[in-house]
């Protein structure tokens, strides 16, 4: 026996034997990775900016269903009130939004099947009264002695009676056919949204609400309850201006002898009123413009009109109908217009005004408050 076995101490093959109870089988870990390394540093950061960029790209592809869904809630928050009107009278809610769907899908029939006819006699009326038109111009002293210089009388009547005038206006068959074949898609994709956000419109403000603190909940319930008030009270204001428009312009159309197409133009004028700062201007244009293929004196009268109503319209039935529903500076709705119009056009300018109230009223609420309390 040797003389470390007979001392009690480890065979000299102990370490061809295997691990001790205190060290891994695999071996020890070895230290962690430094994270304020400049390797580790790159490449956390390349990855995050990586995955930032992919979600950038997700978000530009699909921001076109990111509008329609947008847009889709903003109609259904706006038809609530209607619906919530009927549940009072004793319908089930179910009943209520199915009346209040059927209801706008009428409306919009009303508006194409009005402005159809009226835009197709129109058209082949200017086409056949241009020359005579452009014949009355060339007798003008002023006129004529600009066409000398530069030939736009002929120009013009040659683009006009060449026979491809309404193509060329209009982009051609195709991209007419297309553009409206684009945008029913986009309002039938719409309609379906609101009808399934209108039937469980109190589910997603339940859903949305919950994903606060539920410390916060009940205050985020209330500021939400207030932001869908606001929406659902600006859609009925905007309704009700929109029929004053739709209104006098009847009554304007009729006195002055456009009985022909009075009703169709009157609704006309009320779709576009909708728009902000630009929808009474369309409209405006639009009776105009058709006035004036009648005789030139109505088509003055037209625009004394509007121009007059305008302003009774900004300063006057704006402020008195939106007071209650939109609280937001004259100003800020200008600029809130503007800012909408030039990121997504038509639809950003629909939904600028109660986005801009929501936010102010979020900021009076929350961020005044809390500099108050300090």
């Amino acid at each position: 026996m040797s003389e470390a076995a007979a001392s009690g101490g480890p065979p000299e093959t102990a370490l061809s034997e295997g691990p001790t109870d205190d060290e891994p089988v695999l071996g020890r870990p070895g230290l962690p990775f430094n994270r304020r390394a400049p390797y580790m540093m790159g490449l956390l950061g390349g990855l995050g900016l990586l995955t930032a960029y992919a979600l950038g790209q997700i978000v530009v592809t699909i921001s076109g269903v990111i509008i329609q869904i947008v847009v889709a809630l903003f109609i259904a928050a706006g038809l609530d009130p209607a619906v919530r009107f009927l549940e009072r009278r004793g319908l089930r809610r179910s009943a209520a939004v199915l009346v209040v769907i059927v209801a706008v899908l009428a409306v919009i029939a009303l508006f194409v099947f009005a402005l159809a006819p009226v835009i197709a006699d129109q058209v082949t009326s200017i086409g056949k009264n241009a020359p005579d038109w452009l014949h009355s111009l060339q007798n003008n002293q002023r006129i004529r002695d600009l066409d000398d210089q530069y030939h736009f009388i002929d120009k013009l009547q040659d683009f006009v009676t060449g026979g491809n005038f309404v193509s060329e206006v209009f982009g051609g068959v195709l991209g007419v056919g297309l553009a409206v074949l684009g945008a029913l898609l986009n309002a039938f994709v719409i309609t379906v949204m609101t009808l399934y956000f209108l039937a469980s419109f109190q589910t997603i403000k339940s859903a949305i609400y919950h994903l606060a603190p539920a410390s916060r909940r009940d205050r985020v319930s209330k500021l939400g309850d207030r932001i869908f008030e606001g929406i659902g009270g600006y859609v009925s204001g905007a309704f009700v201006i929109a029929l004053c428009a739709g209104l006098s312009s009847l009554l304007l159309l009729l006195v002055i002898g456009m009985s022909k197409y009075a009703v169709a133009l009157a609704f006309v004028v009320m779709v576009t009123d909708v728009i902000p700062m630009i929808g009474a201007t369309i409209g405006a244009v639009i009776v105009t413009a058709i006035c004036f293929s009648n005789s030139i004196q109505t088509a003055i009268i037209a625009a004394i009109f509007y121009i007059a109503y305008q302003q009774l319209e900004n300063y006057v039935i704006y402020p008195r109908v939106m007071s209650r529903s939109v609280e937001i500076p004259g100003v800020l709705t200008v600029i809130a217009a503007l800012v909408g119009a030039s990121l997504l056009g038509v639809v950003g300018a629909l939904l600028a005004i109660p986005t801009a109230a929501a936010i102010l009223m979020l900021v009076r609420e929350v961020f005044v408050r809390a500099q108050d309390e300090r």
